[in-house]
């Protein structure tokens, strides 16, 4: 009896991985153990840089907090410990927003830190 192939599933499976791939350069596109590979490797960039993305972000709040400390003759590391001294709950995000975009309330933070 001859061998019964799923060439449905089969099928379905290299077009999910070519659909996948649409936009990569040269045979990454059309080829489909390449393209495997292209997508694979692009899923394991994509899952490590979701938790990179949280490392980025956290940085770039304390860059922006520190440039509004300073303006005030304030480090970073001062200004974070009193705030948590004085029992100011807001998160590094907030603070990051304020010190851009709200400077005056910014500065009035400072004020009740000092």
């Amino acid at each position: 009896m001859p061998r019964s192939v799923n060439s449905v599933a089969a099928k379905a499976r290299r077009k999910k991985i070519l659909k996948a791939s649409k936009g990569y350069f040269g045979r990454r596109k059309n080829v489909h153990t390449v393209a495997k590979n292209a997508v694979e490797k692009g899923l394991q960039y994509a899952y490590r840089d979701r938790k990179n993305k949280k490392r980025n972000f956290r940085a770039l709040w304390i860059q922006r907090i520190n440039a509004g400390a300073r303006l005030h003759g304030m480090s970073y590391s001062q200004f974070m410990g009193k705030i948590k001294s004085k029992k100011i709950d807001l998160n590094r995000k907030v603070l990051a927003d304020l010190a851009m975009n709200h400077p005056t309330t910014f500065q009035a933070i400072i004020e009740k830190v000092k």
